[in-house]
């Protein structure tokens, strides 16, 4: 399904444009994702732009324990689809290529593996989770193709608009790479996403809150917006455990939550707020709240305050000018 063809908003009765009611609007079911480990790498990691990775960086904290690379790619969604089947009566699926950075070699390998995925009966697309510096014309190409027939995402990893915080946190890439990618990819039929985190020491709230204005100048569909967790076997780990730092209280991330999003375009699909490292490596914050419960708070909070995603976004617009 060409992107051209998708609506920018949906019936959901939510303050913000999420992304479970955009895609059940679009498919007439609900959509489930289906995690899956193809046994990328990270050039990050292995010494092509650094070693280590980014300092916050342990995908243990994020990925389900199916999703596993010692299990083939086929395994791996004959596993996951059943599951969501069986738990959630769910028909219609994406296949969430999720571990470390998913267009991280060449181009046949990728087309093998996104074809093979897309083949399994019932999969309606792929979501791709990649690094603005991992992507080029050829694979930008084979994205291209594939979203003709089938709904494509690729969800850069950014975290921060500010270099001097991506440098800070070794990100390996500026945020001109940023720009750069996602102007590569507009206008061929792909979705574009972007992963942000809300709370890195570096950066002030007046520099967190930036980000909404300047996600909304681009052309960026989605946009999955984490708050910093400190996870053990982590460089930040070290740094908080040497020198803590400050952390989100829960109430005053859902307040930050709603400021920012009162000032981003309300056209912007967001698939998630909150993360949720596993209880034994979560060092701070620790909030004891299921994903579930924060979302019932978020929008509790947003009611009381009668706030919604885009409130003060032409405001901010006009602003800017």
């Amino acid at each position: 399904m060409n992107v051209k063809e998708l609506p920018t908003r949906h019936t959901s009765k939510k303050r913000y444009n999420a992304f479970g009611p955009f895609m059940k609007d679009l498919y007439g079911l609900p959509v489930y994702k289906v995690n899956v480990d193809a046994g990328f790498t990270c050039p990050n990691r292995d010494g092509t732009v650094g070693t280590g990775g980014c300092i916050y960086c342990n995908n243990t904290s994020f990925r389900p324990p199916a999703c596993t690379a010692s299990l083939s790619l086929q395994e791996q969604i004959n596993r996951g689809i059943p599951y969501l089947r069986s738990r959630y009566g769910a028909k219609k699926f994406l296949v969430y290529f999720q571990a470390y950075t998913n267009t991280y070699a060449p181009v046949e390998t990728l087309e093998r593996l996104y074809r093979e995925a897309l083949d399994t009966p019932g999969v309606v697309g792929l979501a791709i989770g990649t690094r603005p510096d991992c992507v080029d014309e050829e694979k930008i190409g084979l994205l291209e193709t594939l979203a003709r027939d089938h709904f494509i995402i690729v969800e850069y990893g950014l975290q921060s608009i500010h270099d001097r915080t991506l440098q800070f946190i070794n990100r390996g890439h500026d945020y001109a790479c940023f720009r750069e990618a996602v102007a590569g990819t507009a206008g061929r039929g792909i979705h574009i996403g972007a992963h942000i985190i809300l709370g890195l020491p570096a950066e002030s709230r007046d520099d967190m809150l930036a980000m909404a204005s300047e996600l909304s100048g681009l052309p960026v569909a989605f946009l999955k917006i984490h708050q910093l967790q400190v996870i053990k076997e982590t460089l930040l780990a070290e740094l908080y455990g040497r020198r803590p730092f400050s952390t989100f209280g829960y109430e005053e991330y859902l307040e930050m939550l709603a400021d920012f999003l009162e000032l981003l375009s309300p056209d912007i699909i967001i698939q998630r707020l909150f993360a949720s490292a596993p209880d034994d490596i979560l060092i701070a914050p620790v909030w004891n709240r299921t994903r579930s419960r924060f979302l019932l708070d978020l929008d509790a909070y947003m009611q009381k305050r009668d706030s919604w995603q885009g409130k003060k976004y032409a405001e901010s617009r006009q602003i800017a000018k």
